[in-house]
């Protein structure tokens, strides 16, 4: 009996809570460099979140594929303190052995919130004249070709394991604080290659500093008509994109989590929300991806994509 009391006084407690959520301050971790994509996305997103859930919505961003998600993976699991992070959330599982936290025990998926696809790009004057031509390369020279990486883990390190995998070669990685300076370093030739989200891409791409082999979205992207994407080129193994989702700390109450969700769906409707996104070559997330149990799912089946990649590879981030 004192069992079954207890029990119904804490749903009652649960209950109350969830329904007068939110009524303070959020904080939304963005889990990348201040002023970098994930950064971006971020900010994007907690404008429209603040007005769809009904409270202020502030960033803090903290640099590190580590460091974000666990600072919410400690904090109090009740709605206050949530994690917007990238593909690196499911590489994370497998690229480091010792994590302070489990991927994904240890957040609660809230929702997808974007997909960019990424863009393989070579030096200007790169011997090759298709992605054909750029992987027959990258098997006979291996070592010999040197591909730009903005660190473990990210995507565009992601993008060349696949590049590697299916050319059955190692490249020589050469590793950037940030896609920018590899991308500095690539137009100025003394870079091969490297993988990079159009966002940052498209504007080298357009005006002749970079070349661009293959998009690896389903479908050909707006801005680069004339792009193939990589199955079209006949690499449909490296097919992937650069995706953000939102996450609370596990154990936060399902009310609440289910709360911040429909938030998240309809700051994903956003008129304003939806033109910076469009802006950045970044598609907002389905209502379906948005939902809790698809992105849970989804982690879930990342993770297990990414191991045996990052495996054979043997890079490893500790």
């Amino acid at each position: 009996m004192l069992r079954r009391t207890l029990l119904a006084a804490l749903l009652l407690t649960t209950g109350a809570f969830a329904q007068a959520y939110p009524t303070r301050t959020i904080t939304l971790v963005a889990a990348g460099a201040a002023g970098g994509p994930t950064d971006t996305i971020t900010r994007i997103t907690a404008d429209a979140l603040s007005r769809t859930i009904g409270q202020n919505v502030v960033v803090e961003a903290i640099g590190g594929s580590v460091v974000g998600p666990q600072r919410v993976a400690q904090a109090r699991p009740d709605g206050y303190t949530l994690l917007l992070n990238n593909i690196g959330m499911a590489a994370s599982a497998t690229l480091f052995r010792r994590l302070p936290y489990d991927v994904p025990g240890s957040f609660a998926p809230l929702g997808l919130v974007s997909d960019a696809a990424m863009t393989v790009i070579t030096r200007p004057g790169f011997p090759a004249t298709d992605m054909a031509g750029l992987m027959a390369r990258l098997t006979r020279e291996g070592e010999g070709l040197n591909l730009a990486t903005s660190g473990l883990g990210g995507a565009s390190n992601l993008c060349g394991l696949l590049m590697q995998r299916d050319a059955n070669a190692r490249a020589t990685v050469v590793v950037f604080r940030g896609t920018g300076p590899a991308i500095a370093e690539l137009m100025a030739g003394r870079i091969d290659m490297m993988c990079d989200q159009a966002t940052n891409t498209v504007p080298y791409i357009r005006d002749g500093r970079v070349r661009a082999f293959a998009v690896s979205s389903p479908t050909r992207l707006a801005g680069l008509p004339e792009v193939p994407t990589t199955a079209e080129a006949g690499f449909p193994g490296i097919s992937m994109s650069t995706w953000h989702g939102l996450y609370a700390p596990a154990g936060t109450p399902e009310a609440v989590q289910e709360h911040i969700s429909a938030a998240l769906r309809q700051a994903l409707r956003d008129d304003r929300l939806r033109q910076r996104f469009a802006e950045l070559l970044t598609d907002p997330a389905t209502e379906e991806r948005a939902s809790i149990a698809f992105h849970r799912r989804f982690v879930a089946e990342e993770v297990q994509r990414w191991r045996p990649v990052i495996q054979a590879a043997g890079a490893y981030a500790d």
